[in-house]
């Protein structure tokens, strides 16, 4: 039998407001004068064009293609596997890694220092990233299930195809669509994807396979196959969005040769909460997945600058094969009215809390690399970054809003991410309130559910399996981005924690709510107030 647990009180939830003071814009809202003088601009050239018609009837057919991919901008996203914080110098500035190409959309946009992704592991991340919905909604996962059509029409790749974008997709795809036998290669007009977690090597990869006698290591063929399709579609005058997901740096560890002398006898600063004494006083269930042997077992514990130095090494492959993309998209003149977008689908744990790899609500694992650069905005260019919260939900929303193309609905309730275009407009307007974590992979003693809001983290762990207790974790992210002090086992910190709570209870209700069928178990899973029947 189960019984209630005595560490929260049956919630009563009621949704509060955001009643933080409207900070002032510092830029013109992209709707109003910039926008309106765009529209302005476009009607005249129309009607430059109908004029032309009387003396060059046999030129005006090349002459209105060409503002159709004025009108729209070109999208690059480009997303990596495991990319920790620590591995781009534009967030450490410690001169220890070289991102030169990363860094430089860095210096020309804008870098959100607050981005999480919402599942720290790739499938579900992914799936999250595509279709704007949290895990519990979409219901895709390792052992939980396929991404099911109806998730998958409301894509960004499958909505801007449908508006007139040319769209292609390349490197590891990451989830399977439910009911087909193969990946939806026939949804873009250029493939470059794969399987599984996909091939290092490039012969491996069937879709790429053709660029293999040049660049034989898959990160960089993603790189040509990204210039090519660059050029395609300029030469089809129609606007584009050019989505890789490379596959570094995840294991196995196989980086580019080419790039063997770059971090060659390189020594890296460890984080400040590295090592297992920095671990002690996190949740026992923390410790209960394979992250924890993995500080051992990858080498961080006694090999920690080698390690690091195939890891970065990887990276560095990807920053090249990123310059190969915009090396193509100056060339083809189209760098004003081509956006670039940066991240990563989890982070990476690297020996902070005695810890590797990922999955687990800790900032090292969930938050991660968001960069945007819009050349047509007026954020551009500024070294803005940007402190409110988002998520990796946010990121296809943000895809459709830059196409003009209104966000869609999951049947009949919205989805979950937020356009982050405001975000450009105004840095200190916040997006959202709070966004929710989530793991239920692996094995059920680490599964956990946390609230992120705008200062803190709540973590809520409910195995009591091999003696454990349901723990509560809270985090004061402002003083404390390190998570050493669990501010929830404080009985001086009631007040904060009740409001936390509160917080939380929020995003279970939502859960609860909106959960995919194949969920239901978490909505008690997750629920202090009623635990687990083991």
């Amino acid at each position: 039998m189960h019984r209630p647990l005595s560490i929260l009180p049956p919630l009563k939830i009621s949704p509060r407001r955001f009643d933080r003071e409207e900070a002032k814009p510092p830029f013109a809202p992209r709707h109003s004068a910039v926008f309106a003088l765009r529209k302005a601009t476009i009607a005249k050239f129309a009607f430059l064009v109908f004029l032309s018609i009387s003396f060059r009837a046999g030129q005006v057919n090349a002459v209105a293609q060409e503002p159709e991919t004025q009108r729209k901008p070109n999208i690059v996203f480009f997303l990596t596997d495991d990319q920790a914080k620590i591995s781009l110098d534009c967030y450490t500035g410690l001169g220890e890694v070289k991102t030169p190409n990363i860094d430089g959309v860095a210096k020309r946009g804008v870098i959100f220092d607050r981005h999480y992704v919402t599942t720290a592991i790739c499938m579900a991340s992914r799936a999250s990233i595509m279709t704007g919905l949290y895990e519990y909604r979409h219901g895709c996962n390792f052992g939980r299930g396929d991404l099911q059509p109806n998730h998958w029409k409301i894509s960004y790749p499958m909505l801007l195809r449908a508006d007139g974008y040319r769209t292609a997709f390349a490197g590891k795809f990451g989830f399977e669509i439910a009911g087909q036998s193969e990946l939806p290669s026939g949804d873009f007009d250029k493939w470059g994807g794969g399987p599984g977690q996909t091939h290092f090597k490039t012969e491996k990869n069937e879709s790429i396979r053709s660029y293999a006698d040049r660049f034989p290591h898959a990160t960089r063929a993603y790189g040509a196959f990204g210039g090519d399709f660059v050029r395609e579609s300029v030469a089809a005058k129609k606007p584009f969005c050019l989505s890789i997901s490379f596959k570094a740096p995840h294991r196995p560890v196989q980086p580019d040769p080419a790039f063997d002398d770059v971090y060659r006898g390189a020594t890296f600063t460890k984080p400040a909460n590295y090592g297992r004494e920095n671990g002690k006083h996190l949740a026992p269930q923390s410790r209960t997945g394979r992250q924890f042997p993995r500080f051992e077992q990858w080498g961080y514990s006694d090999r920690y600058d080698e390690v690091m130095a195939k890891y970065n090494q990887q990276i560095y492959g990807v920053d090249q094969a990123v310059g190969m993309v915009l090396k193509a998209i100056d060339d083809q003149g189209i760098a004003d009215n081509t956006v670039v977008i940066f991240s990563s689908d989890n982070g990476f744990l690297c020996g902070s809390h005695g810890c590797g790899s990922k999955v687990l609500p800790y900032e090292e694992s969930s938050s991660v690399p968001m960069i945007i650069h819009d050349p047509r905005h007026e954020s551009a260019g500024k070294g803005i970054r940007i402190k409110t919260l988002t998520g990796g939900i946010d990121i296809g929303p943000t895809i459709l809003d830059l196409a003009g193309i209104e966000a869609p609905r999951d049947g009949d309730q919205p989805i979950d991410g937020k356009s982050l275009l405001p975000c450009l407009d105004n840095p200190l307007q916040p997006i959202r309130e709070k966004l929710a974590l989530m793991n239920c992979w692996s094995q059920d003693k680490c599964h956990s559910f946390a609230v992120v809001t705008a200062n803190q983290k709540y973590i809520f762990w409910g195995s009591q399996k091999d003696g454990m207790t349901p723990t509560e974790e809270l985090f004061d992210l402002d003083s404390d981005s390190l998570e050493m002090t669990n501010l929830a086992a404080d009985p001086e910190n009631g007040k904060i924690l009740q409001e936390a709570r509160r917080e939380y209870g929020y995003q279970l209700e939502q859960l609860k709510a909106n959960a995919v069928k194949h969920y239901e178990r978490f909505k008690k899973d997750f629920d202090p107030a009623v635990g687990r029947d083991e």
